[in-house]
C-alpha cells in the first residue's frame, strides 16, 4: 500500500451534511474498492431486515429514510467491507514493536485479517495458527483462572450487534459479566445525560445524510 500523505487542515463553514457528506461517503467506498458492494450494503444498514450500523448505537427513527446512516457509519462499513487483506505476509514483515509505532490510519488501511494469529514473544511477531489452536490457547488461559471474574472480555464497539450478543452469552455462561466495549464506555453516560438536554440519547457527533425526526424528551 502507498504511504499516506500528511493530513491537511483548513477552515470549513459549510453545512455538515448533504452533498459534502455524500461525497465523503463515495470517496471512502472508492478508497476501499467497494463501490458496488458497499453501496448495496449501505441501503440495508439500519433498515428492517438489514443490519445495525457497526459504528455506533444510533437510535431508530420513527419514519425511515432510504439512507439511515451518518458519514462515520459509512466509513465504518467501508472499512469492514474492504477489499484489502492483512495476511501473514504483513506480520512476517513487521514486528509487533514496529506495528505499535504505526498510526491508527495506517493499521486500518492494511485491511482485514485472513486467519487467526497469536503472539510469539521470542520473535516479537504475530504468527498464524489454526482455529483449533487458537481456541485451545484461549481455553487453557481461562481454565487456569481462580475465578471467572478475573477475566475481562473486551470487544470493539464496531463488533456487529449479532456477534456481540453471542459473545456476551458465552461470557455469561463462563460465569462473569465482565463484558465492556467502547460503545458501553461512551453510550452508557450519554444515554443518561443527553435525553434531558437534547431529547435523544445519542451525541450529535456525526451528521446524517438523511434527516431524522426529532423526539421530545
Amino acid at each position: 500500500m502507498s504511504e499516506q500523505k500528511p493530513p491537511r487542515y483548513k477552515p470549513y463553514n459549510q453545512p455538515a451534511g448533504g452533498w459534502g457528506a455524500a461525497g465523503a461517503t463515495a470517496k471512502v467506498l472508492l478508497q476501499q474498492s467497494v463501490i458496488g458492494k458497499g453501496s448495496k450494503a449501505l441501503l440495508a444498514m439500519n433498515q428492517p431486515g438489514g443490519f445495525k450500523c457497526p459504528s455506533c448505537a444510533f437510535p431508530d427513527a420513527d419514519e425511515r429514510k432510504k439512507l439511515e446512516f451518518c458519514e462515520n457509519g459509512a466509513k465504518a462499513l467501508a472499512w469492514e467491507a474492504t477489499q484489502f487483506r492483512a495476511g501473514r505476509e504483513l506480520f512476517a514483515q513487521h514486528t509487533v514493536t514496529e506495528l505499535m509505532a504505526q498510526t491508527d490510519y495506517w493499521l486500518e488501511m492494511q485491511g482485514r485479517l485472513t486467519e487467526p494469529m497469536r503472539y510469539d514473544a521470542a520473535t516479537d511477531h504475530y504468527v498464524p495458527c489454526s482455529w483449533d489452536e487458537a481456541f485451545a490457547l484461549i481455553g487453557r488461559h481461562l481454565q487456569a483462572l481462580d475465578s471467572p471474574h478475573q477475566a475481562e472480555f473486551y470487544t470493539s464497539g464496531r463488533t456487529p450487534n449479532e456477534a456481540a450478543f453471542l459473545y456476551s452469552i458465552f461470557v455469561r455462561e463462563f460465569g462473569t459479566n465482565n463484558f465492556p466495549d467502547c460503545s458501553n464506555m461512551c453510550h452508557e453516560p450519554t444515554s443518561r445525560g443527553l435525553p434531558p438536554a437534547i431529547g435523544v440519547a445519542r451525541a450529535p457527533s456525526c451528521c446524517r445524510i438523511s434527516s431524522m425526526p426529532r423526539r421530545s424528551s
